[in-house]
């Protein structure tokens, strides 16, 4: 796309505006994979963000990061039902390998209850075992019929939260609580205000019990699902053979949760911030807050001014604030603002920092 031709307005197109901002930002391309994007540098450096922020908030509430396979048995997927029946027309599915068929299909992650869950039987024999409080960031794929950047792609990257818990009341307070993790996100980093709620039967994450949902507003007045928490009850428990010895000395099935979020998120920033100009990015998230941008009518004063420049760099990088000192000497101080606006990055021609657009 060229850089002198205008974004479609949002309001004359909004599904043209987002598609064009996305690219000309360098979020994100289209790949040679159908339904697949490539995440580029910049937009690999908000959700690193993203996710250094929320990574904290899981370890704060005692949750701790693990990894589990990609590729999924067959029988596992179909063990329960609502769950393969949800995700059925979305799975990608390996039946041949090392040159030859494989005796039982496997699927690439959708999500990773069952696999997980399986595990978590292995590892628990009494409620001195749980909670069980493991989050994974991984790739998951979905058969996309209608792909879009960062809203709905075939792979795209996410946390996937699992836990395990000795009664209901653990599980349903897990759940809550980690909406509550989801909705201060948004809020406090993302700006993005939220309604958080519960899921219809007919919405509800497949296999679960209950879903919540933090749906996010966007600048079309449509709400964006960024986030969910599931409360599985002992559906997958049942099917794996989650059990353990409770104080009683009773065997009892294990209590469950999942939750997640994932990159598009990103899409929901934009979607929710983006004017015509180009993406806003929140200045938190923002992997560069400040550029400072060097004016000086000759060469002899160029010397002096990227000096004075890299020195207020340096002053800004020390007190906690992302900033660079954007010296390229073949684009003129207009197209270099063209080109950080329409990444979202404020720009600073002097020492008076703006963090907002």
């Amino acid at each position: 796309m060229s850089e002198e031709k205008k974004l479609t307005p949002r309001s004359e197109d909004f599904s043209a505006w987002y598609n064009e901002v996305v690219q000309r930002a360098e979020l994100a391309d289209y790949s040679p994979v159908r339904g697949s994007m490539v995440i580029r540098p910049w937009g690999y450096a908000i959700w690193e963000n993203m996710q250094g922020a929320l990574d904290r908030m899981f370890k704060d509430t005692g949750h701790e990061n693990a990894y589990f396979p990609l590729l999924i048995p067959m029988s596992f997927i179909e063990r329960e039902k609502e769950h393969v029946e949800g995700f059925k027309p979305e799975l990608a599915v390996v039946t041949r390998a090392g040159g030859k068929e494989l005796e039982e299909p496997l699927v690439v992650r959708p999500t990773s209850e069952t696999i997980i869950y399986s595990m978590y039987a292995k590892w628990v024999q009494s409620y001195r075992d749980l909670p069980i409080l493991i989050n994974q960031w991984a790739n998951v794929m979905r058969w996309e019929l209608r792909p879009r950047l960062f809203l709905r792609t075939t792979e795209f990257l996410w946390q996937e939260g699992h836990t395990a818990h000795a009664n209901e009341q653990e599980a349903v307070e897990e759940t809550l609580r980690i909406l509550g993790i989801y909705r201060s996100f948004m809020e406090d980093w993302l700006a993005l205000p939220v309604v958080t709620g519960l899921k219809s039967d007919a919405e509800k994450f497949a296999g679960a019990v209950r879903t919540y949902t933090c749906e996010a507003m966007m600048q079309d007045r449509r709400a964006l699902q960024a986030g969910t928490s599931h409360h599985l009850g002992q559906n997958f428990s049942k099917q794996f053979g989650l059990t353990f010895q409770s104080e009683d000395g009773v065997e009892t099935h294990a209590w469950n949760t999942s939750w997640g979020v994932s990159t598009r998120m990103v899409g929901g920033m934009v979607m929710a911030h983006g004017d015509d100009q180009g993406i806003v990015v929140p200045p938190r998230l923002a992997p560069t807050q400040v550029v400072i941008v060097p004016i000086y009518r000759n060469e002899e004063q160029r010397a002096a001014v990227v000096e004075k420049a890299d020195e207020m760099r340096d002053r800004l990088n020390a007190t906690g604030v992302r900033s660079k000192v954007d010296a390229r000497d073949h684009l003129n101080p207009g197209a270099k603002f063209y080109e950080w606006e329409r990444k979202g990055v404020p720009k600073m021609t002097d020492s008076r920092p703006s963090l907002v657009r």
